[in-house]
């Protein structure tokens, strides 16, 4: 074969560095779950992160260290990657829309996350669209939170704009008393708050929709999420639903996503009422804990086809490979070191997949992992993963 033809070390070297280069903004365990997809996939991964003891590091990806709020931090990063994608909503979109203004491709992008980060300006969204949620009002003071309740009655739910999640920016009012605790407690006068309305829900649900570059979307299954504390505790696959109500879902979650140009798999969380009224609850956009399990139990998993997606490529399908399926989280129950305790016993659990993060410290309400089960029925698989999930802990043991 002539030179010209053959490609040589030097041809080899050139077709690895033109494979895909993916940017992953934030190195938690979601930035570690993606990447690892991408990776399967060929792709080179890189994370930008402040600290260089993280979940994603520990599974060996690349970390680029810096603060993503250093637009220098930033356009370093940007400049070794092909496309940049976010494993939390907290960097801001100012950040994402001089990077793209830069020549940088960022998906989901600046103008999507402008949308969803400012939880009100997210609803505000979602009601221009012709969406349901739960009444809300935005609020500047402790008079005005109490002007809201005149209108949306009690209990009512004080929220942080910006920066909430698994609970935390969230204080229930249950009567005017409790209005001058939360507002404390949540920064009011500091950070910008808003009320809702409490909805009365039977059930909690969620929808993973990945949405592609262009037209092309797949939305997985719609699941029940079980919280305890305002911390998803388990989900299962499908949801115990009608027909009827899973399409109506699946159609909320669809639009939601579309109407703020989601690009990516996003995780969109539902309220169901008793009397069977629909309405959605918020919008991550980025790969959600309530897709965990479709790592095992889809044939293409949410980070899979969140990393075909904003690279471009043709989505894959997110059909379920067994009648049922659970995710339960592990949690942390106090302040200690991360190490996880009853791994053996976990691991012996037959038909249970143990994910653990390794995060160095845990914490109360902390996700320090995740255990899925498939199964005939979805009580099946609940009972498979709560049993290796009970297994496992990270409180200090006593060796002396």
């Amino acid at each position: 074969m002539s030179e010209s033809n053959h490609p040589g070390i030097s041809g080899l070297l050139a077709a690895h560095v033109s494979c895909a280069r993916l940017g992953i903004i934030g190195g938690g365990q979601l930035a570690g779950m993606t990447g690892r997809a991408a990776q399967s996939l060929g792709c080179d991964v890189i994370i930008l992160e402040r600290d260089a003891v993280c979940p994603a590091a520990r599974l060996g990806l690349r970390l680029h260290l810096g603060d993503w709020n250093d637009p220098e931090a930033l356009i370093q990063f940007a400049r070794q990657v092909d496309v940049i994608t976010l494993e939390n909503e907290f960097v801001d979109a100012t950040a994402l829309m001089w990077l793209e203004e830069c020549g940088h491709k960022v998906f989901p992008t600046a103008a999507s996350l402008a949308l969803i980060q400012d939880k009100l300006i997210q609803k505000q969204t979602l009601v221009r669209a012709g969406l349901p949620v739960p009444r809300f009002e935005s609020v500047d003071s402790c008079e005005e939170v109490l002007a809201a309740a005149k209108a949306l009655g009690w209990p009512l739910v004080l929220k942080a704009r910006r920066n909430g999640y698994d609970g935390k920016g969230n204080f229930t009012l249950h009567s005017a008393k409790d209005v001058p605790v939360g507002w404390k407690k949540l920064g009011g006068g500091t950070d910008k708050l808003f009320v809702e309305a409490f909805w009365n829900f039977s059930q909690e649900l969620a929808v993973i929709v990945t949405r592609g570059r262009g037209s092309d979307r797949v939305t997985y299954p719609v699941v029940e999420t079980i919280q305890r504390d305002h911390v998803c505790q388990v989900v299962q696959a499908p949801a115990a639903l009608s027909l009827e109500l899973a399409a109506q879902a699946t159609d909320l979650a669809t639009r939601a996503v579309t109407t703020v140009g989601g690009v990516g798999s996003f995780g969109v969380e539902l309220f169901l009422s008793a009397t069977g009224e629909l309405v959605l609850n918020e919008l991550a956009p980025r790969v959600h804990n309530s897709g965990h399990y479709t790592i095992e139990a889809c044939e293409c998993s949410q980070f899979e086809n969140h990393v075909r997606a904003v690279l471009g490529w043709p989505l894959g399908s997110p059909r379920m490979t067994a009648p049922a399926a659970a995710m339960c989280n592990v949690l942390g129950r106090r302040r200690a070191p991360g190490r996880a305790h009853g791994l053996p016993e976990a691991l012996g659990v037959s038909g249970a997949h143990v994910h653990l993060y390794g995060k160095t410290v845990s914490e109360a309400g902390r996700k320090m992992g995740h255990i899925t089960a498939l199964g005939q029925t979805v009580d099946e698989a609940t009972a498979t993963a709560e049993r290796a999930a009970r297994a496992l802990h990270f409180d200090t043991i006593d060796e002396n």
